[in-house]
């Protein structure tokens, strides 16, 4: 057996490791901070200091912005090839839906030769009427459509600029016809006249009711601004018109200031050619003739 005071420590031995593992609070604050300057040292450093981690840590922070850079890039083609492709087929989706209708009604039409006298029950008398005047006048404008002389096509652009302007305040032109009427009565041009069933109206010398006679056009006349936009807006849509057939004719709107030395734009290009080519040589005599010193 083994003596038990060999393994055991005695009571004071105990007592003074426990004082050297675990120092009092006292001793604790003031003994001086060896241990939390002994703590850092250069071997255990940040390795921020390192160049090489700091290159590394920076190159891997480049990749990641490259890696997003890319990741948007192709977002944004995803996004984009999306709607086009939306697009695309929304116009294809639109054709074959047309195309359907086309093709039921060839079908129905085939099946039953009383379907267009069947399908005409659906409509009233002044709707037929209507769409008969309708398809009449879209065959005259289709058939008179050639060149004919200068009068006609502005003719033309008149009734189809007064079809495309907006709704007219037929109240207020009303109200407008009446004042002229009533003035043209009170000077003399217009005839009043009263029918038995005390209806009024004026009468001119061609005989014509109700209708205002031209007179001179009077400085004191001042449009409306509804007017006046309405007449800029007009001007407005003419020229972006016009710019649009000269650029599908592939004609530019040049601003020249010089001298206008073509008829037409194919002489205008062989103008331009030509002083391509010669101008070099013809300065001299060119500058002669503009002086008026040439023999």
């Amino acid at each position: 057996m083994t003596d038990p005071t060999a393994t055991k420590e005695s009571p004071s031995k105990m007592s003074e490791s426990k004082e050297t593992a675990a120092p009092s609070p006292e001793a604790a604050e003031d003994a001086p901070s060896t241990s939390t300057s002994t703590a850092v040292t250069p071997a255990t450093a940040p390795t921020s200091t390192d160049p090489k981690s700091a290159l590394a840590a920076r190159m891997a922070r480049f990749k990641s912005l490259q890696a997003a850079k890319e990741s948007g890039r192709k977002a944004t083609e995803r996004e984009v090839r999306l709607a086009e492709d939306s697009s695309a087929r929304l116009a294809q989706l639109s054709k074959l839906n047309a195309a359907n209708e086309k093709a039921s009604y060839k079908l129905l039409k085939s099946d039953d030769p009383d379907f267009e006298r069947k399908r005409n029950w659906d409509y009233t008398v002044d709707e037929s009427e209507s769409w008969d005047k309708r398809m009449a006048k879209k065959a005259r404008n289709r058939d008179g459509n050639a060149f004919a002389d200068f009068r006609k096509e502005a003719s033309k652009v008149y009734k189809r600029q007064i079809g495309q302007m907006g709704n007219v305040d037929l109240d207020e032109y009303a109200r407008r016809k009446g004042e002229r009427l009533q003035r043209q009565v009170q000077i003399g041009l217009l005839q009043l006249v009263e029918t038995e069933d005390g209806d009024v109206f004026t009468i001119d010398k061609a005989g014509r009711v109700n209708t205002p006679v031209e007179e001179d056009y009077g400085h004191d006349h001042k449009p409306s601004k509804e007017a006046v936009d309405k007449l800029v807006d007009d001007l407005e849509k003419g020229e972006t018109a016009r710019r649009k057939a000269r650029a599908a004719r592939g004609i530019k709107d040049e601003n020249d200031t010089g001298d206008v030395t073509y008829i037409n734009q194919k002489n205008k290009q062989f103008n331009d050619k030509l002083s391509r080519f010669y101008n070099r040589y013809t300065a001299d005599i060119r500058d002669s003739f503009e002086r008026g010193t040439a023999i």
